[in-house]
């Protein structure tokens, strides 16, 4: 997920700290995020589940400084930050004896922290799965898909089991896969939707992620994942 889980980042300048784009989406150490993730399947079912991400501070990733983001799941990623915005430039899940460093820069918020500005990022289907064929996850047999990310709002206010938060960023994510849905209707390019909340000197607050089918061979739905606790 770019929750996760979604969902979700180029050398940072000499004796500077983050710029101030880094205050949608804090980096120092010290922090905590707890989170509701709701998953609402077409078939009717719901799953629920609680995620907490640590900020654990800067350190050296080849020769460069980067801040160390953990998943309570298991999963580490490192991030830098400079004026064109806040990007992951490597992941690494606890079956991984090392980091796999990103082929290019993946932002979380680029630069200009305004309406309109937009970029891309490679996604997959986090819900979408087989009603019948194994393996049901759709992530596991198709490539990834290039999803563009946009500024939509700017100044947004926001209510959440943790509070409510002005100075938000709305940032909506598109992309499509092409799918066999059915018989009937063939390969069909579905839609993979995501909305994302960045409230400033707090992060990401809530993501909302579509993922619909309306296909008697596949099956989809939506993900909603909101701030319960933050420190």
């Amino acid at each position: 997920m770019r929750a996760a889980a979604l969902l979700a980042l180029l050398p940072l300048a000499a004796c500077q700290g983050p710029p101030p784009s880094a205050s949608y989406f804090p980096l120092d150490a010290g922090h905590r995020w707890d989170y509701e993730v709701k998953t609402e399947r077409e078939n009717n079912t719901v799953e629920r589940e609680t995620r907490t991400l640590r900020t654990l501070g800067e350190e050296s990733l080849d020769g460069a400084r980067a801040w160390r983001r953990r998943s309570e799941d298991g999963a580490d990623y490192w991030l830098r930050a400079d004026a064109s915005g806040i990007f992951r430039v490597a992941a690494k899940s606890d079956l991984d004896a090392e980091p796999a460093r990103d082929k290019a820069p993946r932002y979380v918020l680029k630069t200009p922290l305004a309406a309109g500005t937009e970029w891309q990022a490679t996604t997959t289907a986090y819900i979408l799965e087989r009603r019948q064929e194994f393996p049901r996850e759709i992530r596991h047999t198709h490539a990834p898909v290039a999803m563009t990310y946009t500024i939509e709002a700017t100044g947004q206010s926001l209510d959440t089991r943790a509070g409510r938060f002005e100075d938000c960023l709305r940032v909506k994510g598109r992309a499509v896969m092409r799918l066999f849905a059915d018989p009937v209707q063939g390969f069909r390019d579905l839609p993979l939707t995501t909305l994302e909340w960045y409230c400033k000197g707090v992060g990401l607050v809530r993501l909302e992620r579509r993922e619909p089918a309306n296909s008697t061979f596949l099956s989809g739905g939506t993900l909603t994942m909101e701030l319960t606790e933050w420190q």
